[in-house]
């Protein structure tokens, strides 16, 4: 990056160097025309030196400058001068929710009014078709009159690869966008929303997504979905559920849970289907909160909440309830008819024998994906506890990844009731760590020269 301090964009004279970040430099500059001081963000040239994407960015940059919310960082100005990408912004004073988050300054009221704020500003870039794509803790400021600020609208074009026309992208060049993004992906990637995971076409309800997301880090002080690599933390938002937040924090009123298990809903069409109708949500929390009263869940709400997993089941799970639901109309009929009792309890043990091939089938299932991962040459250890299994690799490359949690996916699709099963990759392991995990319990495999290494 070169060096800007005191050079002059336009009539943009820079001062001094504010931050940096994985989208940049941003600086303390001055606007010698309108004599009041912006900050200025110098984009990095890794970004704009493909013409279309660029020209996407610039296009959107404008489009967001026209927007004016309380909530909303105004953009003034975005230009090129000298090969120089930049864009000119309101200077915000403050400090981000990331910061307050970490030091433990935000109450439960003040994050659902940050929510609020945050919310309302959306709802305005929203309606002129704006999406943001990169809402973060870090992309918002609170000002010290208490006033939130959402930063960098426009700018998550810049993340678009020059290919992001096509609807589904390749998991190996996922994973070469997040590790050549660093600094600023590593922070992005846990607060994307599962379709931007999976690089498909977003709308506003990726915003929503993300704001879920915001406010569940301000609400229970740690992040829904976390990895150990970029990859995956993408998995987990596309796939895994979320712990509530009722049972991180204690004494959180079960609307909150419920606004946010909404917002992190998977699939678009089962979130807030607007911005406007998820504050109308969040102010109902904050009138609970602020009065102490629980209100009434409508009925309407309590059927969404309770069917929403039956809509999800595959057709096998529909097989197994079928199942059940003759069992138990069976066994009904059993007991109220005439029947003798050495049938009602014949009829017990076949099922009870039944129950117990069930309850065995994760296991089952678990020790046929170790066979299968073991055969693959990167894989050097791999160890079960329970439904938990972490797999030691040479390497852990896409195709690795892809590979072991699509195999992984394949068998909690067929789990119909428990806990589902989970394996973690790694390749970070020293040699004082593998000798550790081969001494302890739930070994499965050790690759040939892994054990002669150790021996």
């Amino acid at each position: 990056m070169r060096r800007m301090q005191g050079r002059s964009l336009k009539h943009y004279r820079v001062e001094e160097t504010l931050g940096q970040g994985g989208m940049g430099v941003v600086y303390r500059a001055f606007d010698t025309r309108l004599q009041r001081p912006v900050a200025l963000k110098v984009l990095p040239e890794a970004f704009t030196a493909d013409p279309e994407r660029r020209r996407r960015f610039l296009q959107e940059a404008r489009a967001a400058g026209a927007i004016t919310h309380p909530a909303i960082a105004q953009i003034y100005d975005v230009d090129e001068v000298d090969g120089v990408t930049f864009m000119v912004m309101e200077l915000v004073n403050g400090r981000t929710v990331s910061a307050l988050v970490a030091a433990q300054e935000l109450d439960l009221l003040g994050a659902v009014e940050i929510a609020l704020q945050v919310g309302q500003g959306l709802a305005k870039a929203h309606d002129a078709g704006i999406v943001h794509r990169d809402i973060k803790s870090e992309n918002i400021m609170v000002t010290p009159d208490g006033h939130a600020k959402v930063l960098d609208f426009g700018l998550a074009k810049l993340l678009e690869p020059p290919s992001a026309g096509r609807s589904e992208q390749d998991p190996a060049e996922l994973e070469t966008l997040a590790k050549t993004q660093a600094g600023m992906v590593l922070g992005t990637v846990a607060f994307m929303s599962p379709e931007q995971a999976r690089a498909q076409p977003v709308d506003h309800r990726s915003d929503i997504f993300s704001l879920g997301v915001v406010l569940y880090h301000m609400a229970a002080g740690q992040l829904p979905f976390r990895g150990n690599s970029p990859i995956d933390t993408m998995h987990a938002i596309a796939y895994e559920e979320t712990r509530p937040i009722t049972q991180i924090r204690a004494n959180l009123p079960a609307s909150l849970q419920r606004v946010v298990t909404r917002c992190l809903r998977k699939r678009p069409a089962d979130r807030f289907q607007s911005t406007p109708e998820f504050v109308d949500a969040l102010k109902a929390v904050q009138t609970e909160i602020e009065s102490g009263i629980s209100q009434k869940v409508p009925l309407a709400e309590r059927l969404r909440e309770t069917f929403h997993s039956i809509g999800d089941l595959t057709p096998k799970q529909w097989g197994w309830a079928a199942a059940a639901a003759a069992g138990a109309t069976v066994l009904a009929w059993l007991l109220l008819s005439r029947w003798d009792w050495p049938a009602i309890v014949v009829f017990c043990v076949i099922a009870l024998l039944g129950y117990r091939r069930i309850k065995l089938r994760p296991g089952r299932r678990l020790n046929r994906f170790m066979g299968k991962v073991k055969k693959m040459p990167d894989v050097r250890i791999i160890i079960r506890s329970d439904r938990a299994v972490t797999v030691v690799v040479d390497k852990a490359v896409a195709r690795t990844y892809v590979r072991i949690n699509a195999w992984m996916d394949k068998i909690n699709e067929k789990r119909f009731f428990g806990e589902p099963c989970t394996v973690t990759v790694r390749d970070d392991l020293s040699g004082a760590e593998t000798r550790s995990l081969l001494q302890g319990p739930g070994v499965r495999y050790v690759r040939d020269d892994v054990l002669d290494q150790e021996l």
